[in-house]
């Protein structure tokens, strides 16, 4: 028997952590994530929310690169929309969470709940008013498709972890 911990479980902290029936990733605001004012450019959220979404999957242990259909062709998600709402802005040195939450579920498609939530201000700025909720939200729509680009259905396996969650929060 060996002491060497599996890769998976060693480093399982990196991707966040499996709460409250979703999924809450840390993210730490570094100089490239912002503007030159120092806020987070718009795109880098939807950045965000795909660590958040990919990490999700990863700690149900579904893997992007291993998933395989029926046939034995590569699975992948696809975005097919996105609803975002921009609340109130992050800034360099801020701590986020992104939380993500499955919503209904089928196997052509997954419907996900996403906010990012401030968590602890940083930088040396001004002392700026105490941020309670999201400061970005999202409502996104995955699809599943194989590797020609083609609709495709998630194997059993996958909608018994998916079924297994509670239903995204309103």
């Amino acid at each position: 028997m060996t002491d060497t911990p599996r890769q998976d479980v060693k480093w399982a902290c990196v991707a966040g952590r499996l709460e409250g029936g979703g999924h809450v990733l840390p993210v730490r605001v570094y100089y490239e994530d912002t503007d030159a004012g120092g806020v987070v450019y718009h795109a880098n959220y939807l950045r965000f929310c795909e660590r958040g979404r990919s990490d999700f999957l990863r700690l149900l242990d579904v893997r992007h690169g291993a998933l395989r259909g029926a046939d034995g062709r590569r699975l992948l998600f696809v975005v097919r929309r996105m609803t975002c709402e921009f609340l109130a802005p992050a800034r360099l040195d801020d701590v986020l969470e992104v939380r993500t939450w499955a919503g209904k579920c089928s196997r052509v498609r997954l419907h996900l709940r996403q906010e990012i939530r401030l968590v602890e201000r940083g930088g040396t700025d001004a002392p700026r008013p105490p941020q309670t909720g999201p400061i970005f939200t999202a409502e996104v729509m995955v699809a599943v498709i194989d590797d020609s680009g083609r609709p495709a259905r998630l194997p059993d396996e996958v909608m018994n972890k998916l079924a297994a969650l509670p239903a995204a929060r309103d």
